[in-house]
């Protein structure tokens, strides 16, 4: 395992040190939101190109921004949040969710924040956030812990394999993404 990579300090620098995921974070704290992250393939991406030694980043689907507001749920609030984000940087395909109303969707009990929304996704490598705190400084959220996603290790967070019918949604969703294909060192677990 690359040293550099064996902490979540050594993951902040990652990002800290790359122009792009820096600007990316400047553009979404701009919005205001409360309580928000930049999560899933963001951080998960980044961590595995570096460990497989790309020196092009893997485009990513979409850049999944995550806050957490009560007082306004609505999904309508959501896209025009993302509107306001592509007048900013059209270029990235912005995706915005109110973690306050997506364990509805996700037909889960109701969130207690966003890093509990992000301690809830289908896998482990993927539960991981970040955002600027102090003085613009870069925060780490891996509530289900950093190692497998160094380790290069696709299995559910604990969430996910204590249900049976969530076992299945991982299940499907690994097989879609399919991310050996494109990081050949990552073991799927799981399955």
């Amino acid at each position: 395992m690359n040293i550099h990579l064996s902490s979540e300090r050594g993951i902040i620098r990652l990002v800290e040190q790359d122009a792009w995921m820096m600007d990316i974070l400047h553009t979404a704290a701009q919005l205001g939101l409360p309580d928000w992250w930049i999560c899933a393939g963001f951080v998960r991406s980044k961590i595995w190109d570096t460990l497989h030694g790309y020196e092009e980043p893997t485009p990513l689907p979409d850049v999944d921004v995550v806050f957490f507001d009560r007082s306004c749920t609505s999904e309508e609030t959501e896209k025009e949040l993302e509107a306001r984000l592509r007048l900013l940087r059209p270029e990235v395909p912005w995706s915005v969710k109110n973690q306050a109303r997506m364990h509805a969707i996700n037909g889960n009990p109701p969130y207690t924040s966003s890093v509990d929304a992000i301690s809830k996704f289908p896998e482990t490598a993927t539960a991981l956030g970040v955002t600027l705190g102090a003085a613009g400084h870069v925060r780490l959220a891996a509530p289900c812990g950093i190692q497998d996603a160094l380790n290069m290790l696709v299995k559910p967070t604990p969430y996910f394999a204590e249900h049976e019918q969530m076992l299945e949604v991982y299940r499907k969703r690994v097989a879609r993404k399919n991310w050996p294909a494109q990081w050949p060192r990552i073991e799927v677990t799981g399955i």
